[in-house]
């Protein structure tokens, strides 16, 4: 249970990074084209769809790594 709580807490940091530099990029353009500082609503849900595929992108390799990190722990080492 350990690795799948480390592996979502790593992942839904990078997730949420992600996500809020891409918001902040499209409002940066939507600025520079329109001159208004509005937050249009459709921004808002590619905000929440980026920070979902780089969540479970992310949840995924970060389980993986810590299940492969762990099962290289318990392993003994050949070469003793």
């Amino acid at each position: 249970m350990k690795p799948n709580i480390k592996a979502c807490g790593q992942a839904m940091a990078t997730a949420l990074v992600n996500a809020v530099l891409a918001v902040a990029l499209m409002l940066l353009v939507e600025f520079a084209i329109s001159g208004s500082f509005q937050v249009p609503e459709p921004y808002l849900w590619a905000g929440l769809l980026i920070w979902l595929v780089i969540f479970a992108g992310q949840f995924w390799r970060q389980r993986h790594l810590c299940k492969s990190c762990d099962s290289s722990r318990q392993t003994p080492d050949p070469s003793r």
